[in-house]
């Protein structure tokens, strides 16, 4: 396969792309991990969802 004159700049665009979404992907992997983890401490402090209220909890 051959790119051209211009096979370095093409590769590099490809791997910074790369870079790029596997670091958005890691990011919100992390991220959705961290919010887990924060739901599931206010829910052991016994905050509920506003989902699961009834409608004698509302205000």
């Amino acid at each position: 396969m051959n790119l051209g004159p211009h096979a370095d700049f093409i590769i590099a665009a490809y791997a910074v792309t790369v870079f790029v979404i596997g670091s958005l992907i890691a990011w919100i992997a992390l991220d959705y991990s961290a919010q887990r983890r924060i739901l599931g401490d206010l829910e052991e402090q016994g905050v509920t969802r506003r989902s699961l209220r009834t409608s004698k909890d509302k205000p």
